[in-house]
């Protein structure tokens, strides 16, 4: 089960923004708050393994450090080795060296720090869009739905808009709504970031689909924690 990163009191806050928002459009818009968009365990086995390898490449490059550490084995004689001990011992350096890696990077700080900047960015917006189509995407009568997006752990929020309102809409009034909410992220308030952006995102359904005269709520105004 996941914990929950708000409070229920910040549930009530954001889905009464959500509300507030939609009473003076005809768009509806979903608000999702991720722990992690990713697990990342592909990029903690590529760093192990790059770690491991190179281990084994420095042992075969700069092979007197290992051999030194072989003769403590063997009890401090200065002993002649083969060939075949020595890439032995290099490739145990190596397993050992990754197995150490991708357990340290078992643990999720150190694990997202190794995590570059553009993949966590782009894991983000696939997953993004994956909810977008599940949750938001054609759901609406008029296909006007907006998804707000924030996962936490990257850093990371998305905006995506359904056809009818990503037809009239220009990337640059989505950036100025992401705008809003990460002045408040920045501080920790994860809360008013989210209905900051809210806020922004229902003035402009609000300028491009004013609510009509059955303007039913189509999708719920509750805030979904995954």
């Amino acid at each position: 089960m996941v914990s929950a990163i708000l409070t229920p009191a910040d549930h009530d806050a954001i889905s009464a923004a959500v509300s507030r928002a939609e009473a003076r459009t005809s768009g509806e818009i979903v608000t999702v708050l991720a722990d992690r968009s990713d697990g990342y365990s592909d990029i903690a086995l590529a760093w192990a393994a790059l770690f491991g390898f190179g281990l084994i490449v420095l042992a075969g490059v700069f092979p007197a450090p290992l051999l030194a550490l072989l003769d403590m084995v063997q009890g401090g004689w200065d002993t002649q080795y083969a060939p075949g001990p020595v890439l032995e011992a290099g490739a145990a350096l190596g397993i050992v060296g990754f197995l150490g890696l991708w357990l340290a990077l078992g643990f999720d700080r150190l694990r997202f720090a190794t995590v570059p900047g553009r993949v966590r960015t782009q894991r983000v917006h696939e997953r993004a869009i994956s909810i977008f189509r599940v949750g938001a995407e054609r759901r609406t009568h008029g296909r006007t739905g907006v998804l707000i997006y924030l996962s936490m752990q990257e850093h990371r929020a998305e905006i995506l808009a359904d056809e009818a309102i990503a037809a009239k809409v220009s990337d640059d009034i989505w950036g100025e709504a992401m705008a809003a909410m990460l002045v408040h992220l920045k501080h920790g308030d994860t809360t008013a970031g989210m209905v900051a952006a809210i806020e922004r995102v229902g003035a402009v359904l609000t300028e491009h689909l004013p609510a009509d005269h059955t303007n039913p709520n189509e999708i719920p105004d509750r805030l979904i924690e995954i």
